[in-house]
């Protein structure tokens, strides 16, 4: 025999008879087909590879060549057990058997019977099981409509089959020959290409033949739908095609004859120029594409004088400068990234760990969303020149918006084109000022959007910030879709409440407290000198900084959370010695910190000034959040001649009134704990009054200072010195937890207080926000009750009882 030979299939055959089904044994073995159903009486060829079905198919050979056929639930399995088999499936005979030498086989087989799976009595060396045949049902009642769905199904399916590119002529014939509407029904079923696996076991699962026929139909039906609406397209299309030819020919003999007569060479040329555009802009859909020819073909036909032309010219031009597939693709490097934040800023760890995790996640996968971040925090501390960091880090374009005052929504998506001198949006121009669709945008000042009778332009911004709407963001102007679900958007906010929640909602909130005196120290170093050196001519030869003068600019003449006014001082001193090197003065200047003084004046603020005002009971340092940073705050207790009378001044909101209120009743009721006599309250007028009158307060944080104040008032024992509190009160006493931390305990730190106690449950944000120099300098006491924080601040000794006033005001005496 020759090679050819050794690769010819062996071909056993066992011919074409009927199935005895009395002679049917109750157990047959069982062939696992994948992604196949076998309906009965059709003729399928199955390709045989796993070990089990090879032999369990030599075997049937060898006896009566029937077997049943069971499809697998899912496919991927190689040795399915019970529960991984349909439990219908096909009593199947095998007419022919190939041989091929690799040992696997091909089969033709016919469908018989269904059958019911009872139960898998042998799993090797193939599967074995108990069969139970079943019966179709076809209820007297119902021939007339099972023949009538018959009829109906072999109409549908001849024009399925007419219409349909894949599906075989032949077919229609074969179902037209087939007068059983069981066999109909199965022949059918096994025909459409359309259904899946799971679709044709619940046909094959069927028993009524009414009931199988009638969800064949629908099927009919669908498909039928489907493939006429598919030709109504094509044809459409080709009618298309053809229109768009014809007026191609007439536009290019138009061109001829206008060339021929002398006539629009200039506009014609344009209107070129302009088509050429639109074909290399790279708009994304074709749609977009057939309104901006629409729009070109009506300018076509203008006159240059016109006023139409040149709003339509105008529109155009948007259209084809519009970064609709313009991308900064740049290498994204993490380390590199991070070496430029680093360089950038000092400190913003939060930041910088958010941003690199971003490009962390977009170098794994390419296609992702932008975030929308939100910048939150005091004036001056790095939100806006971190964006273009960020920008610089990623290797992206970088456009600002800001949206201080803006009151319009026109401004953020455009005017209609009715309107005389219509532009589009801040977000549209900004990207073609980018001259990219994924830059990083900065909307500044988030929280100064106002709203009139134009609109709400922080309701226009819902759309613009949220990654599941942004991809089709639409400009009034444009009147086209864009994606903006590639734009890194960055927002600066100083207060978050000012924000409508929908907006906020959609923002990853990221605060920025404010820098420590060493945060300072360094940028000063690092940033604002060489800049301001930069900015006024002079090099570091002519003036030099002592760390000492930077410490105390930072500490005695620029109380905040940010860096501006340490830069105008900077800035100041820095022009005081460049008038003295025009003067003739070439002497290095090193500013120490008498020179400050010198150069400056006196301190604006002094370090000493908590000792000074916590010296006489009743007075407490507090602290407090504004929008500019934290605050220290001194509340002050006194009492007078009078008859339960609480006086608030200090221009307080209601929330701090309702805290000294709740602060009073604690003191009230735990008097007689205290050492304090019950009745002093019928003897006596409470006044609490909060410094800075000018400067309206509010909140809940006050709490626990004010109860503090009262009690030290009542007792006639001052506050622990350089000791400050935040927390809001309970009525039974607990110190419940309240916002801004890090914010307040920096504000603390600059002024030089030693120890602070704040509520228990801000644990969390002390070991998560504080910086570790700040915490290692300041003793924090965590408390959860009034009690605690009153053997914190007062002294130890023994409760000063104090004896009712004896004239018109009120005098404390100790016992």
């Amino acid at each position: 025999m020759s090679s050819r030979d050794d690769q010819k299939p062996d071909f056993e055959s066992g011919g074409v008879h009927e199935v005895d089904l009395d002679q049917v044994p109750g157990e047959l073995a069982m062939l696992p087909l994948r992604d196949t159903i076998l309906f009965p009486h059709a003729i399928l060829p199955l390709a045989v590879a796993r070990e089990s079905s090879v032999a369990l198919v030599h075997d049937a050979v060898r006896e009566r060549r029937v077997i049943g056929v069971v499809t697998q639930r899912d496919p991927a399995i190689d040795d399915p057990v019970e529960s991984d088999l349909y439990r219908v499936g096909t009593l199947t005979h095998i007419h022919k058997m190939f041989k091929f030498p690799d040992g696997s086989l091909r089969l033709v087989v016919q469908g018989v019977q269904r059958f019911r799976v009872l139960q898998v009595t042998q799993y090797r060396p193939f599967l074995r099981a108990k069969i139970e045949l079943l019966r179709e049902v076809v209820a007297p009642e119902h021939e007339i409509e099972v023949q009538a769905l018959a009829q109906s199904a072999q109409g549908l399916f001849q024009r399925v089959v007419e219409l349909s590119p894949t599906l075989s002529d032949e077919l229609a014939g074969l179902a037209s020959n087939i007068q059983e509407p069981s066999r109909l029904a199965d022949f059918v079923a096994g025909s459409l290409q359309s259904l899946t696996t799971a679709q044709k076991q619940e046909l094959l699962e069927v028993l009524d033949v009414r009931a199988r026929l009638e969800r064949v139909n629908k099927i009919l039906a669908k498909d039928l739908e489907v493939l006429e609406v598919g030709n109504k397209i094509q044809s459409q299309v080709k009618t298309e095609l053809q229109k768009n030819q014809r007026e191609y020919y007439l536009r290019e003999q138009m061109k001829a004859i206008q060339k021929e007569l002398g006539e629009g060479d200039d506009q014609q040329r344009e209107i070129a120029e302009l088509r050429e555009k639109i074909e290399k802009c790279g708009m994304p859909d074709e749609p977009h594409k057939k309104d901006a020819l629409r729009e070109l073909d009506r300018l076509s036909k203008m006159s240059p004088a016109a006023a139409e032309y040149t709003v339509t010219r105008t529109y155009l031009d948007w259209l084809t400068a519009m970064p609709w597939q313009k991308r900064t693709e740049a290498e994204i490097d993490i380390l590199k990234a991070r070496e430029v934040l680093d360089n950038d800023h000092y400190d913003l760890e939060k930041v910088k760990d958010r941003i690199l995790e971003y490009l962390a996640v977009r170098k794994m996968k390419p296609d992702i969303k932008g975030p929308i971040l939100c910048f939150a925090g005091p004036p001056g501390v790095g939100k806006t020149s971190l964006g273009r960091s960020i920008a610089s880090a990623m290797g992206r374009k970088f456009h600002r918006i800001s949206l201080g005052g803006m009151r319009d929504e026109a401004e953020i998506r455009g005017h209609r084109r009715t309107y005389i001198g219509a532009l589009p949006g801040q977000i549209i121009q900004g990207l073609r000022r980018a001259e990219s669709k994924n830059p990083v945008f900065m909307l500044d000042e988030v929280d100064k959007l106002g709203m009139d009778f134009r609109g709400d332009p922080a309701s226009a911004l819902l759309e613009v910030l949220d990654p599941e709407q942004n991809h089709t963001f639409k400009d009034h102007y444009v009147d086209l879709p864009f994606d903006l679900s590639e734009v890194l958007f960055i927002c600066t906010a100083n207060v978050l409440d000012q924000i409508p929640p929908a907006l906020r909602d959609r923002m990853e909130v990221i605060r920025l407290a404010g820098y420590t005196e060493e945060d300072k120290l360094h940028i000063a170093r690092r940033h604002i000198l060489p800049r301001q050196l930069d900015n006024h001519g002079m090099k570091d030869v002519d003036i030099a900084f002592g760390d000492e003068a930077l410490t105390k600019l930072a500490r005695e003449y620029t109380r905040e959370a940010g860096l501006r006014n340490l830069e105008r001082e900077i800035a100041s001193i820095i022009r005081k010695v460049a008038r003295k090197r025009a003067e003739g003065h070439t002497e290095t200047v090193v500013v120490t910190p008498e020179k400050v003084e010198e150069f400056l004046g006196a301190p604006y603020f002094m370090r000493d000034e908590m000792e000074e005002r916590t010296v006489v009971p009743g007075v407490v340092t507090g602290l407090s959040w504004t929008a500019a940073g934290g605050e220290v705050l001194w509340i002050e207790a006194t009492q007078m001649w009078g008859k339960k009378g609480l006086t608030l001044t200090g221009q307080l909101g209601e929330v701090m009134r309702e805290s000294a209120q709740t602060a009073l009743s604690w003191v009230r009721t735990h008097a007689r704990e205290l050492g304090i006599d019950d009745s002093f309250f019928e003897r006596i007028d409470i006044h609490l009054h909060v410094p800075e009158g000018a400067v309206p307060k509010d909140g809940p944080s006050a709490g626990v200072t004010m109860a503090t104040a009262l009690v030290s008032m009542l007792q006639g024992r001052p506050v622990k010195a350089r000791l400050a509190m935040t927390g809001e009160i309970s009525l039974s006493g607990r110190v419940l937890p309240v916002g801004g931390i890090k914010e307040k305990v920096l504000a603390a730190h600059r002024l030089g207080v030693k120890e602070i106690i704040l509520p228990r449950r801000n644990e969390k944000a002390v070991k998560e926000d504080l910086p570790e120099n700040v915490r290692n300098e300041l003793k924090i006491h965590l408390v959860s009750t009034v009690e605690e924080v009153l053997a914190l601040a007062l002294p130890p000794g023994e409760p000063v009882t104090v004896t009712p006033p004896q004239g018109p005001v009120a005098g404390m005496s100790t016992n």
